[in-house]
């Protein structure tokens, strides 16, 4: 048994003042993914900061048309909000494509953005994992790596983001606002998460003592044509091997948006920039999906057993897009 302090924080300011106090501090919302690796042995918090209390479990619509998501707001809550669903479709299918219903009851908008890898190695204090234990190597690059990165790995770590919920906000072009000593800042969705580099004990660009208080989803996509595909294991409770959000939005035979995010591909969602680019402005056919989600592969570089991840995620993404320039009914 490891003691730990309890704090439940009743203000943001306390909460961000608590946690910058004590180096070895964790935010404790709906503790599904935390609670868990403390029995592991993964994480050894000397404090507890209890932030489910805190008054950010509202879903608001913001005068200028945004959608302003509390970080204590519950996965279910917000998979089924009316706004979300009319608005931001693709948000509430990545929200219900994982986990199990009991755990999206619990689960916080915060907690899910903060939720670490579910690499095995990271997970098993007897192996080496430069994510937890930094200097201790990376198991999994010559052992079992099947449901690991094919882009954006370093020599350092080939673990991937577990999240479905960050791929849809990344495509979303969602904002992350946090709160700490240092003031307010907001940070795009798709760079919250970091590449792991030479320093993947860092999955984010959060700072000490920052809490999540808020993601905003804004009005430019709202309404537009978008969708999410996830392909695992097996048809539930499993994290993605490879998963796809896109919003598409064609006028007149012609891509005037997009944007794609992949996940189960890269420690952190990966925002298909060079493919939209490819995309944009030009007209929404098979060999122009295929030609751009194909460029974007290209820089994949697979390990021996998870190659079939990238044709895998090309065929999600086509797939996705075909339906959504309305090529083919959706099923």
């Amino acid at each position: 048994m490891k003691p730990f302090l309890y704090v439940r924080a009743h203000s943001v300011d306390e909460a961000a003042a608590a946690h910058a106090g004590r180096p070895t501090s964790r935010y404790l919302g709906g503790g599904t993914n935390l609670v868990d690796l403390m029995k592991l042995g993964v994480e050894s918090p000397r404090t507890l900061i209890d932030v489910s209390a805190l008054p950010l479990d509202a879903v608001e619509e913001l005068p200028d048309g945004s959608v302003r998501v509390g970080a204590t707001v519950r996965n279910s809550d917000l998979a089924a909000h009316p706004l979300v669903r009319e608005r931001y479709p693709v948000l509430s299918q990545a929200l219900l494509a994982g986990a199990s219903g009991q755990l999206r009851n619990m689960a916080t908008t915060g907690g899910n953005l903060l939720q670490r890898t579910r690499c095995p190695y990271f997970q098993d204090l007897g192996k080496p994992c430069n994510k937890r234990a930094p200097g201790t190597g990376c198991g999994a690059r010559d052992g079992v790596h099947r449901d690991h990165a094919v882009l954006g790995q370093s020599a350092q770590c080939i673990a991937t983001h577990p999240s479905d919920m960050a791929v849809a906000l990344a495509a979303l072009d969602a904002e992350v606002e946090l709160s700490g000593p240092g003031g307010r800042r907001t940070l795009p969705a798709a760079e919250f998460h970091r590449l792991p580099g030479d320093r993947p004990d860092l999955d984010t660009e959060i700072r000490h003592g920052e809490l999540i208080t808020a993601v905003v989803l804004p009005p430019e996509t709202a309404g537009l044509p978008c969708a999410y595909r996830k392909a695992r294991d097996r048809a539930s409770y499993a994290f993605a091997l490879a998963s796809v959000a896109v919003v598409l939005d064609v006028e007149d035979s012609v891509v005037r948006e997009v944007r794609i995010a992949f996940g189960g591909l890269a420690h952190r969602p990966w925002r298909a920039r060079l493919a939209e680019r490819e995309l944009t402005g030009g007209a929404p056919t098979d060999e122009a999906f295929r030609r751009a989600v194909a460029a974007e592969l290209d820089a994949a570089e697979p390990l021996r057993d998870n190659a079939f991840k990238v044709p895998l995620a090309r065929n999600l993404a086509c797939d996705v897009l075909r339906r959504l320039a309305g090529r083919h009914p959706a099923s």
